[in-house]
């Protein structure tokens, strides 16, 4: 089992991964097989459909990645954490939030990612 930290990094490195074959890989690492990704805009369950999610992703906007801009806030299996999506040339393109739900191996078993600062209340 690795650490969560490690776990929720290798999964961004994974959403921005352009190689199929390496997307795949880290994927198959970090996710539950029956695992669920629910974006704003996407969804995919399962290895494959969160290997579409990102390939969409990379169509969309080839070459930005993604960096976990806070630390990782985690009880009970589940965890919260903050992230930027950054395009080549190193310029924000869009923030935010993800809730994770992580099975007992720790691996993912969701996510569910909110874009945008929180609304003021």
């Amino acid at each position: 089992m690795i650490s969560i930290d490690a776990t929720i990094d290798s999964w961004l490195d994974g959403y921005a991964e352009p190689d199929a074959a390496r997307r795949k890989e880290l994927i198959g690492r970090v996710w539950a097989p029956d695992g669920r990704l629910v974006d704003p805009p996407i969804e995919g369950t399962g290895h494959d459909g969160i290997g579409d999610v990102a390939a969409a992703l990379q169509s969309q906007f080839p070459g930005h990645t993604f960096q976990r801009t806070s630390g990782i806030d985690a009880h009970h299996g589940f965890a919260r954490y903050e992230w930027t999506m950054l395009a080549p040339d190193g310029t924000t393109v869009l923030t935010g939030l993800d809730i994770a739900e992580v099975a007992d191996d720790g691996t993912l078993q969701r996510v569910v990612g909110f874009f945008g600062p929180l609304a003021a209340a």
